[in-house]
């Protein structure tokens, strides 16, 4: 019996995750309520609550399933997003990815933004501390730091990570337009790093 609740806890995490994802896909960020979720994921809206302790909860969990591929595609795939290639192709890589990233899960990203700007948790716990956040700093850092020894490594990786979260670069991010910011990011990371 306790397995067979366990299957099902698991059963409705996966669907509730899906609605989630598939309304925001059709519809504004804030119109995606619990209750539109739960409807249709088949689930009472307590199951939600249960599951993620809230809208902010739900938002951030369906943000780390995105991140979680990006960040096993950085530590175990193959380079130049992966190990094995020189710092500047890697840094390259990853902003590339993060922008498609961002572009094809534009209202998901909205929506994270917009719960976490709301919630009270955010009062409480900035952006910065964020483990989505924390994983891409130290990578970038870590990279800035290996290629460039000479500068603020940490400083800068703060400053490539919060464009992304200016309107400008959201609101073309949102629109699908993930190119011109990669080549963008591109030629930031090449030119403080020297490379090609």
């Amino acid at each position: 019996m306790e397995r067979r609740e366990r299957a099902d806890a698991a059963r409705n995490r996966q669907a509730i995750l899906r609605a989630a994802e598939e309304l925001l896909r059709r519809h504004p960020p804030e119109q995606v309520s619990v209750e539109r979720v739960a409807i249709a994921a088949g689930v009472g809206k307590g199951t939600v609550f249960h599951r993620f302790g809230s809208r902010t909860g739900l938002m951030r969990e369906l943000m780390a399933e995105r991140a979680r591929e990006l960040e096993q595609a950085v530590t175990e795939g193959p380079p130049p997003l992966g190990p094995g290639a020189p710092p500047v192709a890697r840094l390259v890589a990853f902003f590339e990815a993060v922008a498609v990233l961002a572009a094809r899960n534009g209202n998901l990203v909205a929506a994270h933004q917009h719960a976490m700007l709301t919630s009270k948790a955010a009062a409480e716990q900035p952006r910065e501390a964020n483990p989505i956040y924390l994983f891409w700093h130290r990578h970038v850092s870590g990279l800035i730091a290996e290629g460039r020894p000479d500068v603020d490594a940490e400083l800068i990786a703060h400053m490539l990570l919060g464009v992304l979260h200016m309107e400008p670069i959201a609101s073309r991010l949102r629109a699908g337009e993930h190119e011109g910011l990669a080549a963008s990011y591109a030629d930031l990371v090449k030119g403080l790093m020297g490379g090609p």
